[in-house]
């Protein structure tokens, strides 16, 4: 399948070294938005949607891990980058991985946030169907509630409603073969062949990729640093925003951030 061009947003420095953040499933750019200010006074910021959501277009499935990963690509040669650091959330995660696995000269550093490298793939491919069958807002409260804990999505009524928009705001087909990449990936092979320093930052109460998933990634990928948040659900970043991007700059801002 061609690469598709993806929406995206940049911020930061123009001459900086390059940060590139990708989105969970059923997320957009927007779920980085308190990462992005701290991260922008030493970096390049690049946020994008995933094809088949927020802004960017939604082709007909099925879609391949290594689709998703060539649209980054395609992103990063369309802004004249050779070379970015790279963090992705859930399937944002699994998309940083497989692009450091099979272009290891594109990725500086990786941060690799509440992932895994081999789901359970039942849940993920009923959603699918769900999405085809009544659309993702039907299943839009039941999501959320797997990124944030509870007494933090209690305290938080605006952002479940914000979170909750995003997911029912995704193209229909476009979130499910999203979900089917998801339910179908088996990285771990991949993980010995990753060469770039990398953070794993895990969710403790994340009832989506519990904490084992994090852990057998950062087994996985040789000098690898494993950070627990808590509390925290799926959207780590969200929950325990300066605990996670303090992580991120300490991992990324290693050697001034170079590349």
């Amino acid at each position: 399948m061609t690469a598709v061009e993806v929406a995206y947003s940049e911020d930061g420095l123009a001459d900086a070294p390059v940060v590139v953040l990708s989105n969970s499933l059923g997320a957009t750019r927007a779920m980085w938005d308190p990462q992005v200010p701290a991260l922008a006074e030493r970096f390049r910021v690049v946020t994008y949607d995933t094809r088949g959501h927020g802004d960017s277009p939604a082709p007909g499935g099925p879609y391949g891990l290594d689709d998703l990963v060539d649209d980054v690509v395609a992103l990063l040669d369309r802004l004249g980058v050779r070379r970015a650091h790279v963090a992705g959330l859930s399937l944002g995660g699994m998309t940083a991985i497989r692009l450091a696995a099979r272009e290891p000269d594109r990725v500086g550093r990786l941060a690799v946030l509440c992932s895994s490298a081999k789901t359970e793939p039942q849940g993920f491919l009923d959603r699918a169907a769900a999405a085809r069958a009544q659309g993702t807002a039907s299943f839009a409260p039941a999501v959320v509630a797997r990124w944030l804990t509870p007494p933090y999505a209690a305290a938080h009524p605006e952002l479940v409603a914000r979170l909750e928009g995003m997911v029912a705001a995704a193209d229909d087909e476009g979130y499910a073969a999203c979900a089917e990449v998801v339910g179908g990936i088996d990285l771990r092979e991949d993980l010995g062949r990753i060469t770039a320093p990398t953070l794993v930052i895990s969710g403790a109460e994340d009832p989506a990729l519990p904490p084992d998933h994090q852990r057998a990634i950062a087994d996985g990928i040789a000098g690898a640093e494993l950070v627990s948040v808590s509390p925290a659900a799926h959207l780590a970043n969200l929950e325990q925003p300066l605990e996670v991007t303090g992580a991120l700059l300490a991992h990324l801002d290693t050697a001034g951030g170079h590349l």
